[in-house]
């Protein structure tokens, strides 16, 4: 690899680590409109969507740039194929979150109706799943790609729990339908983001092992952790 290959890279990587620290903000600040019915936050999270937009237009442009100039092989070239792909997972991690405050934009306007599902715990447990899997972004680490993958389960099982509660209370109290579907809504957003972020750590278990591990192949075998 040439030295200009080298700092083409490492500067690449800094540019996909700054996206993913603007989505973690965008993540978080999610979180806490759900938590707080916060609309003012929620059109704040809407309002600066095109800045994720645009930085992942950046990063995609400079990794056919760099395609092109430097024909990449081996290590190289799965790196920048899972930046391309890692790029495009952490905005649509920014989307979701746009989609969440939308719905909590909604919510906000409406009288509070209780119902006995915990958003607090699933939406930490998704905005942890999104740190771990940039942190082993960061540190190239397969264990800590792998726990990632794991932990999605978890937030499945809770988004499962939600619909559960959710549709019950729909049969229940079927003139808040409106309201329900927006809650619905927001575990399923909240799960997508796992969902990406297991897409994330998956990328970084093929950037250094070169293998591939979609679908839940990840699952199948104990590989990676020994």
């Amino acid at each position: 690899m040439t030295r200009h290959l080298q700092r083409e890279l490492d500067r690449l990587k800094k540019r996909l680590l700054f996206l993913g620290a603007m989505v973690e903000e965008r993540v978080r600040m999610a979180r806490n409109a759900i938590k707080n019915r916060d609309g003012e936050l929620a059109q704040k999270i809407i309002g600066t969507d095109y800045e994720i937009d645009d930085k992942e237009v950046e990063i995609e442009e400079e990794c056919l740039k760099i395609l092109a100039l430097h024909q990449p092989v081996a290590v190289d070239l799965r790196f920048l194929s899972a930046v391309i792909k890692i790029n495009n997972d952490l905005e649509r991690v920014g989307d979701e979150a746009v989609n969440i405050a939308e719905r909590v934009l909604i919510l906000s306007k409406r009288k509070k109706y209780y119902i006995p599902f915990d958003y607090s715990l699933m939406a930490k447990k998704t905005e942890f799943m999104l740190n771990k899997s940039l942190d082993a972004v960061v540190n190239m680490d397969v264990d800590g790609a792998v726990k990632v993958c794991d932990s999605d389960d978890e937030v499945d099982n809770l988004q499962k729990k939600a619909y559960e509660v959710i549709t019950q209370a729909i049969t229940e109290t079927p003139d808040k339908v409106d309201y329900l579907l927006n809650l619905l809504l927001i575990s399923k957003h909240l799960e997508r983001i796992a969902d990406h972020a297991t897409n994330i750590a998956e990328e970084v278990v093929y950037m250094i092992e070169g293998e591939i591990v979609r679908h839940g192949k990840l699952k199948d075998t104990d590989s990676f952790t020994h």
